[in-house]
Parts: structure tokens; sequence; C-alpha cells
């Protein structure tokens, strides 16, 4: 599964997303132009230590990706979809496309693929849930319809000589 993020522009968010991707196996693509550099102390802190386990993907533009990915499924995330997220079906290869913190996808973009553009419900008047937040969401529905590919299904369990 991937994840790419359309011109992010919060370093924290994107460091969230890493960090989502390190726990979970997914590939997390990046499209220029990025409102950080990666060298950012913002995104390493946000990221902690997972870095290593991210397979990180740089593109100079969307199309980019497009072509590259010319097979897979694309799930575009917006606000303004019709469709909800939990009512689509995603497969392991499948590629989940978040736009930049201040103004989503760009609406050519979501004109050319609106059929396949999904939406996570909120109250009225709600403007948006944060990138991260909204990447986690459905992403998660997504490893549940994989039933979590290869991810742990159980913790460590919880230790009742009082050690963590």
């Amino acid at each position: 599964m991937h994840i790419v993020l359309i011109e992010p522009e919060i370093p924290g968010n994107t460091g969230n997303i890493a960090r989502l991707c390190a726990g979970t196996g997914i590939d997390l693509h990046l499209v220029k132009p990025l409102g950080f550099s990666v060298d950012d102390k913002h995104l390493k802190r946000a990221g902690l230590d997972y870095w290593h386990l991210v397979s990180v993907h740089y593109h100079e533009n969307f199309d980019e990706v497009l072509q590259k990915y010319n097979g897979n499924k694309f799930h575009f995330c917006s606000t303004k979809a019709a469709k909800i997220y939990s009512d689509t079906t995603f497969g392991k290869d499948d590629l989940l496309v978040f736009g930049k913190e201040t103004a989503g996808i760009p609406e050519n973009i979501l004109k050319a693929h609106w059929e396949d553009t999904v939406r996570i419900p909120m109250q009225e008047g709600a403007r948006s849930l944060n990138l991260s937040n909204a990447v986690a969401v459905v992403a998660y529905e997504a490893l549940r319809q994989q039933q979590f590919l290869a991810l742990l299904k159980s913790g460590p369990g919880l230790r009742m000589d009082g050690n963590s």
C-alpha cells in the first residue's frame, strides 16, 4: 500500500504520517514542492527514530506518480467528495492520495479522478481534519480490509509484576 502526499506543507504532519508508515509498512510518497526541508528538525522529531523503517519516495510532480503506478488503483481523499471512504474497497497495492494542508488535492486532479474520490464524514461546519489524522483514518480502514496484512494483531500483553 502507498500513501501519497501532494505538496505537504507542515513538517510535523509529514513526520507523523512517516511514523504511521513505519508502523504499518506502507510506502510514503512525497510530491514536490515540499513546504519544508527534509532535514527539518520538526519533521525528524515527529517521525522520532522510525525513519529507517520508512520507504520514502520523492516525486517532482503528481504526473510522475500517475505514470509510475499506472496499473495501480488510486483513492483520492477530499472533503469535497460524495463517497465515504468506508464504502470503498481498498487493495493491498492501492495508493491513498492526500493534498496539502491549506488547499487539499488540486481541483484539476479531483475532476480527472472524481469516481475514485472519497471523504471522511464530519459534522456540518467542520472544514477538515488534521492531515495526519485523516491519513491514519483512511489507511487503517484500508489495512483492516486487507486483514491487517502482516501486521501484529496482538500486543505484548500486560505484565502483572509491575514492570513495563
